[in-house]
């Protein structure tokens, strides 16, 4: 009987130590997830920017001068940089370095061509521009009504006082901000152009 159970007992424990082994190298063989490695793309710099050119104001009949703007990476080489302007159908001006614009409404195209590598490109940028002409106006009537000054006439100018002394006030003045102004003007100088005196506080 114990030569029967003996050989029986070898066979099932080398069955369990089979079954064990193929149990752990099928959990060994599994593939562990490899972890996620989130790589950030460089930015790339454009070698050659076309900037905005900002609107412009004049005075009477006077000329605003625009010229192209632009940035430029270090190892660029600017070979021209050029406007074309026109108003409406009409060219003012064709491929010029700079252009001098009366008051109106323009598109200007600004072309820049460089070098990079030993390679010629050529960038363009078309953008609208305001020319306008500067306020002819010295001053606003407001009667005392609100306390605030429009845009571009700070200054502000009332009758006051015991004496109804028509006198200005400027912006950190003592009395600025409680005056309801009866006039605003652009400049002290044009207040006093207008009869008033400056104020004492």
């Amino acid at each position: 009987m114990k030569n029967i159970v003996r050989p029986s007992l070898a066979v099932i424990a080398a069955c369990a130590l089979a079954f064990s082994g193929v149990s752990v190298a099928s959990a060994a063989s599994q593939p562990t997830a490899a972890p996620s490695i989130a790589i950030a793309a460089a930015k790339k710099t454009a070698p050659v920017t076309i900037k905005k050119i900002s609107n412009k104001t004049v005075k009477g009949k006077a000329r605003a001068t625009i010229k192209p703007s632009y940035s430029k990476a270090k190892n660029v080489q600017i070979n021209s940089a050029l406007l074309t302007v026109t108003k409406g159908k009409k060219t003012v001006a064709k491929s010029k370095k700079s252009v001098k614009l009366a008051a109106g409404t323009y598109k200007v195209k600004t072309t820049v061509k460089y070098k990079l590598k030993g390679k010629t490109k050529t960038i363009t940028k078309t953008q609208s521009l305001s020319v306008k002409k500067a306020s002819s106006k010295r001053s606003v009537k407001m009667n005392g009504k609100g306390y605030s000054c429009p845009s571009g006439f700070p200054v502000k100018g009332n009758r006051t006082g015991s004496k109804k002394e028509w006198k200005y006030h400027v912006p950190g003045g003592a009395f600025y901000s409680r005056t309801a102004p009866e006039e605003c003007f652009k400049t002290t100088s044009d207040a006093r152009k207008a009869g008033y005196r400056a104020s004492k506080r």
